[in-house]
């Protein structure tokens, strides 16, 4: 007789043996006692959490007829009837599984509601079940709608999907949906235990835990991983040899760096990381190993009384509390971060090792600064290196200051208006007594001088404030260069600025002449100075002379250029030029009759580096 797997020979046969699935197991026991039965069920989930298994046994639990032959719908189908049987070894006529990953065409869908027409052969009713539904084109989902939605009474739908977003919503609509979660590694780890009782095979619970873990959720992938780690082993499962076919990192490399992590030893970090490259370990796993230990660690840490309880079934449990306690708990999340992100990084890197190590230096880099806080912190960072806090002082974030030194210029000008009113000596006569004097406060009136504008004093005439207190613009602390006039300055700046107007020079060529001084004109030769070097390239220098000879009208004009210190040059001219418009608008604002009651009735001030002076034209 040929070995049947595990996945298949305890594949549930009845709603009282599925495992991790007990609200659908309630919804459907409870319809099929009281009769309720709807004519289409939709069981979505990931692969190997018993769709299919509950499909036949609500075909079973449909069609039973008992050990007697007389029974009818029930909850606990017999498995010893005829129905039974043949729905088990897959030959029962008015039970038909259509897989749509293969037959997902409008011609397969509608050779099965061809049947639908039909009743029942031997069974009490019809029960197509289509597995991977969402796989079916639309023109095949269309075309089973109205069937699917008003099926004769003797036929039920039983749609499988991994993929329900994939579902129109016009089959949604028509059946009730079922949504099987992932078992939980303890469900997982309990069920191969009485599974591994029934064959007989002896099996550490430690790597028991390691199939449970590595099914993810998929109680058939964990009995298929268990009956390769039977072949594996040789009739038993141990720890080794379990960790050694999944390719699992030892929790004792995981554990090694964690500590190490904790204590900022950076060498034994990279010496683990090497010894997992000598080992031939997975880098992948190894992340994913830390962030179910940091994982762990930070709900130990939320919730200390969670490892309290354990009965000490789980000898990793006490490596993890040791940890969650030498480890702060802002550290924890940001490691758990930083492995997590870090495994998709891993496929970037040359190899894996190499990601690896980076990662695991990263968790180094980034931790916290010492602080009181986390005394454990200090040796992560270099002593002597960062000034310590002094003593009496909370310590803040590094952050913190930045804002505050942004916000401190914004309220420098803040008593500005307060300067500029009209002297408390010229107002006292119109105040009532035990009154203090009207003021404007952030820039609000005081309500008596509102309601009241007789009681208010003449102003006074407003004077400008002195020019060390106006506001300044922003570009104010980069003062320009000191223009010191020349002979040839003059006329030099007007040829240049009329050049660079009819765009006759752009880029480097414009650039020499406006940074350029006009030193001398004898006999067609102009000499040009610059300061930088990098101005004086032959091919500006040529371009420049076409453009000079082009403007001037003289086809023998040569140019000369040498590097040296320069003070009258077209940009300084027109900088200083553009200051002078500046502090002229800057004047007429301040001079304005309007700006001046604003400020001084309401506190009203000039935000420094607002004013802008308009375009020559413009004027």
């Amino acid at each position: 007789m040929s070995y049947l797997v595990l996945a298949r020979k305890y594949r549930p046969k009845n709603f009282s043996e599925m495992v991790g699935q007990s609200h659908v197991v309630q919804a459907l026991g409870n319809a099929l006692a009281t009769k309720r039965l709807h004519h289409a069920y939709l069981f979505t989930g990931t692969r190997g959490v018993g769709k299919t298994t509950i499909s036949r046994i609500l075909a079973k639990s449909l069609n039973c007829l008992g050990p007697d032959g007389q029974g009818g719908i029930t909850a606990t189908p017999c498995g010893v009837c005829q129905a039974c049987t043949d729905i088990d070894s897959g030959r029962f006529v008015d039970y038909t599984e259509l897989d749509a990953a293969s037959n997902r065409g409008v011609d397969e869908i509608a050779q099965l509601l061809e049947q639908a027409v039909y009743k029942p052969v031997v069974g009490r009713f019809k029960v197509f079940m289509i597995d991977e539904v969402h796989m079916l084109t639309n023109t095949a989902f269309n075309a089973m709608l109205k069937t699917l939605e008003e099926p004769p009474e003797y036929l039920k739908f039983v749609l499988a999907t991994t993929d329900p977003q994939k579902v129109p919503a016009t089959v949604l609509s028509r059946c009730l949906q079922f949504n099987l979660r992932p078992m939980a590694p303890e469900t997982v780890l309990e069920h191969l235990t009485q599974v591994l009782g029934v064959e007989n095979v002896p099996a550490e619970p430690q790597a028991l835990r390691l199939l449970a873990r590595a099914a993810r959720g998929s109680m058939r992938d964990a009995l298929s991983l268990t009956d390769q780690a039977i072949a594996f082993g040789s009739g038993s499962l141990e720890e080794a040899s379990v960790r050694t076919m999944l390719g699992s990192v030892d929790r004792s490399y995981v554990y090694r760096l964690l500590d190490a992590l904790a204590r900022g030893d950076g060498k034994t970090v990279v010496e683990t990381s090497e010894a997992l490259r000598l080992n031939g370990l997975s880098a992948a796993s190894t992340l994913e190993e830390m962030t179910t230990v940091l994982q762990r660690m930070a709900v130990l840490q939320a919730v200390p009384e969670m490892g309290a309880g354990d009965d000490g079934a789980d000898p990793d449990i006490a490596e993890t509390a040791r940890l969650a306690q030498a480890m702060p708990a802002d550290e924890t999340q940001l490691l758990y971060s930083l492995c997590l992100h870090g495994r998709g990084e891993l496929g970037l890197a040359p190899d894996e090792y190499a990601g690896l190590t980076m990662v695991l230096l990263r968790l180094l880099a980034f931790k916290p600064s010492a602080s009181g806080a986390h005394p454990t912190m200090g040796s992560a960072a270099e002593p002597g290196k960062k000034p310590q806090p002094e003593a009496g002082r909370a310590s803040a974030p590094a952050p913190a200051a930045v804002p505050e030194r942004v916000a401190a210029p914004a309220r420098a000008p803040a008593p500005e208006p307060v300067a500029m009113r009209a002297p408390p000596a010229a107002a006292p006569q119109s105040y009532e007594p035990n009154r203090p004097p009207v003021q404007a406060a952030h820039g609000q009136a005081a309500p008596d001088s509102i309601a009241n504008p007789a009681a208010m004093p003449e102003p006074a005439p407003v004077q400008a404030p002195p020019q060390a207190q106006r506001p300044q613009p922003a570009t104010a602390s980069t003062a320009p260069a000191p223009l010191v006039p020349v002979p040839l300055g003059e006329s030099w700046s007007q040829i240049v600025n009329q050049m660079v107007a009819a765009e006759a020079v752009a880029a480097l060529t414009r650039e020499l002449g406006l940074q350029s001084e006009l030193r001398s004109q004898a006999e067609g030769l102009w000499t040009l100075r610059v300061e930088r070097e990098s101005l004086n390239q032959t091919a500006a220098r040529e371009k420049l002379q076409t453009a000079l000879q082009t403007h001037v009208g003289d086809a023998a004009l040569k140019l000369a250029v040498e590097v040296g210190p320069v003070t009258d040059t077209p940009a300084r001219r027109n900088a200083a030029a553009q200051a002078e418009r500046q502090r002229a608008a800057e004047e007429m604002i301040q001079n304005d009759p309007l700006v001046q009651d604003l400020m001084r009735d309401w506190g009203a001030r000039i935000v420094p580096g607002s004013i802008r002076p308009l375009a020559a034209k413009s004027i």
